[in-house]
């Protein structure tokens, strides 16, 4: 195998993004193993160390790893490539949600759907985030082994220093309630919103902190700016972009973190928001439920007034937020880096054997 290369392939990369950031971790976990790996992408942000597609030349003693996430022409290449091949299956975004708000995003997710179909046949081995994603492959006739890997997050990088200026601006006598994901219709912001307006009328020395860029999503945007403004609501502060040092303020700052979103395919958040030591609250949708397993609060659907009850107790009574941060603690063990790591190498070590081919 000393002619063989493991390379992996995105339609994009960019920093801070959640399956990029996956992409160079796997990276790191090919390179324990002591083989050779590059990382191609269709579309990649300015100095991120990964090659443009065009340049890529695999042979077929290569093992191409295949990111999909949405719509691309690579959809419909990979099964040119002379080699094995490996899925990981990090879910699109389905295209209704974003009809009413970006037609040329409906088109993409569209295409992207019906370029996983396209693919049903072409993958030796197909590795999903969580089952939810694992699931949605066999709905679209994948028949090859489908093993499911949590993605892989490297906790000890949140160690590193938080934005002062944040912490300082925030940390007050305010009750923060924070969510942490793009600015996207999936995610119903909405709702969290209306939430945050019945909860200030429990508690009116409350924030609600929305972190996460609107790019592609303007029009959405200013409905929820226009919504907040109708609801006559102080105190929803919306971050767009953010750098990293930023997101580790706001997590620190938190008091609660709520999550109303309505597909996501894992949700690293909800690790984030664990790893912080925040009291989770989630709408049992998508890959949610399993994400959290028996940690955190969820709930059965977005009711705004019961949810606003549900925080006043958590931020209220110091036993009930001790209890749902033990349990996040301990479920945050299964998503360890040697444990989610450990089963990666597992499955490359015995694809590479035949295994799976």
């Amino acid at each position: 195998m000393n002619d063989m290369k493991i390379i992996q392939l995105l339609p994009t990369v960019s920093y801070g993004d959640a399956v990029s950031n996956y992409a160079f971790e796997i990276e790191k976990v090919i390179k324990s193993m002591e083989l050779d790996t590059e990382i191609y992408a269709e579309i990649s942000e300015k100095n991120v160390p990964v090659k443009n597609v065009s340049e890529m030349h695999i042979s077929e003693n290569d093992v191409l790893i295949y990111h999909m996430s949405t719509g691309s022409e690579l959809n419909f290449r990979i099964d040119n490539f002379p080699c094995r091949k490996i899925m990981i299956h990090h879910n699109i975004t389905p295209p209704e949600f974003f009809r009413p708000y970006n037609h040329e995003l409906f088109a993409l997710t569209s295409y992207g759907y019906t370029g996983l179909e396209h693919l049903n046949s072409t993958f030796n081995l197909c590795i999903a985030d969580s089952e939810y994603n694992k699931n949605q492959l066999i709905e679209y006739g994948y028949k090859c082994n489908i093993k499911v890997c949590p993605v892989l997050i490297n906790f000890s990088k949140y160690k590193s220093v938080p934005d002062i200026s944040v912490m300082k601006r925030y940390s007050d006598n305010f009750t923060n309630i924070i969510f942490v994901g793009r600015i996207a219709p999936n995610k119903k912001h909405e709702d969290i919103i209306k939430t945050f307006y019945f909860y200030k009328k429990i508690n009116p020395k409350a924030r609600l902190i929305l972190v996460g860029s609107w790019n592609g999503t303007e029009i959405y945007y200013e409905r929820l700016k226009k919504y907040v403004e109708t609801l006559g609501i102080d105190d929803v502060i919306f971050t767009g972009h953010v750098k990293f040092s930023e997101i580790i303020s706001y997590y620190r700052i938190a008091d609660v973190f709520l999550c109303m979103s309505r597909h996501e395919g894992f949700c690293v958040p909800l690790l984030e928001s664990m790893f912080f030591n925040v009291p989770v609250i989630a709408v049992n949708a998508g890959a949610v439920p399993e994400t959290l397993g028996n940690s955190g609060i969820l709930l059965p659907d977005s009711d705004p007034i019961r949810t606003a009850g549900i925080i006043h107790k958590i931020v209220t009574n110091q036993n009930l937020r001790r209890n749902i941060v033990r349990s996040q603690r301990i479920r945050l063990r299964d998503f360890s880096y040697g444990k989610t790591s450990g089963i990666l190498k597992n499955l490359l070590t015995n694809f590479l054997k035949g295994e799976y081919t």
